[in-house]
């Protein structure tokens, strides 16, 4: 996005995650994806893994690949992982 690159305004990164923040609530499943990532990158596993979960339960096969790799890691619990894999099936499906 803009606020991201720079391109034509001044770079922040504060607007970047209120305008992700904003997509994210609107059902945008990328902005919730990326939220998950700069939460990351800051150190927040706990609140990325929440973002990823919610992304991948609306069908973000990024997102879902990021949980399972949670899973894995010992960040998540196994129930947490089940309940992200039915509901993110469940909205591939709708998507067919």
């Amino acid at each position: 996005g803009l606020y991201a690159t720079g391109e034509g305004v001044v770079s922040s990164e504060k607007k970047v995650t209120h305008h992700s923040e904003e997509a994210a609530i609107g059902g945008h499943t990328i902005a919730r994806h990326n939220l998950g990532v700069m939460e990351r990158n800051k150190g927040n596993t706990e609140k990325a893994m929440k973002h990823y979960i919610i992304a991948a339960k609306l069908g973000r096969k990024d997102a879902m690949e990021e949980v399972k790799e949670a899973f894995m890691g010992g960040f998540i619990q196994k129930a947490d992982l089940e309940v992200a894999l039915r509901a993110h099936k469940a909205a591939r499906d709708e998507t067919k």
